[in-house]
């Protein structure tokens, strides 16, 4: 009957991918179905709906939500736009370089790739073609560079990762942790971009004064200070995550309508719909996670996939190997954030029996659904930015196979040398 059970449970689960039903919904679908044929009381699964996200410290993604939009909408990328410009912009295919700095910059403030590539895309995509930079090269490099934003800190995948982690998995670690591959594979994807700039020719950029830079410094310090705050002070134990998130929600917001006034104050409204529209699918995801995750425990699934992951091989890199290799493919057929809540319990044992620290696998986790956002057919990340682009999937596919490489490489690197992920938690944490 366990068997059976859990073949209900995965299958219908995939049943609804495959008819387009929202993953909210399919997870909650599978769940009450697999309760159902098991006798389960539709209650327990009801009561882990609400467990799941009456949590004081999942208030931290709404307002890290927020301060991403009212950061992008209020004129912040266009500061770090010329800011990364003067640094970068002078060597052949600058502006390349510039867009994957400034992805840097912002990723740090919003936390998210989508948000990454509309705000910084919407400017750098146009202005790239209208320099003489073909279309798909634009939107590639705009892609795979807004996908340090999950890397970079502040980001609220890293949240919800440490709250399905458990215990002994702090957000300030992962914070941490996420610095030093961010900035690993952003240089990474700016090497590839000069050797394609230099083999397509791509026009030499600009150079700029020591007063041109200090000026664009001056006007982006603001939007990059945001991350000392919310950095600084969990780190530190000043403050938790929760209230670094809404210390960082009332920054951003003074910032941008009493300093920087780029936009009027009535824009709020729509700032906040936005931010209330993505909030929606989250929590909605979360609760009907923790549905489909009860029934995973309570199947003994995870238990199940650490014999069988154990089966293939002892050695921990192989095991590592065979993980990455199976968030690769789900992370094409599945969105980040379900991924996450999904796949993390039932790895958790497996990545503790090998000996791998949970915050150096929630960073390799990271980076290896980040992949997903950028391939067909649920890659969110890659069909914002061919909208923006207008440029279709199969013009960019070859385009993207150099970036795909770089970030496997990275991958690989920040799997099997944990020193990359873990230095600088274990400098300041100890």
């Amino acid at each position: 009957m366990q068997t059976d059970a859990i073949m209900l449970l995965l299958g219908s689960f995939l049943a609804t991918l495959v008819l387009r039903i929202p993953i909210a919904f399919g997870l909650g679908i599978s769940a009450v179905l697999t309760a159902l044929y098991t006798n389960i009381p539709l209650a327990i699964l009801a009561q882990g709906m609400v467990r799941g996200i009456n949590s004081f410290s999942l208030l931290a993604i709404p307002f890290f939500i927020l301060a991403g939009e009212i950061m992008g909408e209020g004129g912040m990328s266009q500061r770090l736009i010329r800011f990364s410009n003067a640094l970068v912009g002078k060597v052949r295919g600058g502006l390349a370089h510039v867009n994957v700095l400034a992805s840097m910059f912002f990723g740090g403030i919003s936390g998210s790739s989508v948000a990454d590539t509309s705000s910084i895309g919407s400017i750098l995509i146009p202005m790239m073609k209208k320099k003489g930079y073909d279309d798909d090269y634009s939107v590639a490099v705009t892609i795979t560079g807004s996908t340090q934003g999950v890397l970079i800190p502040p980001s609220h995948n890293m949240i919800i990762y440490s709250l399905v982690a458990g215990s002994g998995v702090s957000v300030g670690a992962l914070f941490l942790a996420g610095i030093v591959p961010g900035v690993f594979l952003g240089l990474s994807l700016m090497v590839a971009a000069y050797v394609i700039a230099i083999k397509r020719k791509y026009p030499v950029g600009e150079e700029t004064s020591w007063k041109e830079k200090l000026a664009s410094l001056k006007e982006a310090f603001l939007g990059l200070f945001t991350v000392f705050i919310v950095v600084g002070g969990v780190i530190t134990g000043f403050y938790t995550a929760t209230e670094a998130a809404a210390i960082a929600a009332l920054y951003a917001f003074v910032v941008t309508f009493f300093i920087y006034r780029d936009v009027p104050l009535s824009h709020m409204g729509i700032i906040l719909r936005k931010s209330l529209r993505t909030l929606a699918i989250v929590m909605a995801l979360i609760a009907t996670s923790n549905a489909f995750g009860w029934m995973l425990a309570y199947l003994k699934v995870p238990a199940l996939a650490t014999q069988a992951l154990l089966g293939v091989s002892s050695n921990p890199n192989v095991v590592l190997l065979v993980i990455n290799l199976l968030l690769l493919f789900l992370g094409c057929i599945m969105d980040m954030a379900p991924l996450i809540l999904i796949t993390t319990p039932i790895l958790m044992p497996v990545i503790h029996s090998i000996g791998v620290d949970p915050v150096h696998f929630g960073i390799v986790m990271m980076l290896n659904l980040s992949i997903g956002l950028l391939t067909p057919p649920v890659g969110s990340t890659l069909f914002v930015g061919c909208a923006i682009g207008k440029v279709t999937i199969e013009k960019l596919s070859k385009t993207m196979l150099p970036f795909y490489g770089v970030m496997i490489l990275v991958l690989l690197a920040i799997t099997y040398f944990p020193s990359i992920v873990m230095f600088i938690p274990r400098m300041i944490l100890g």
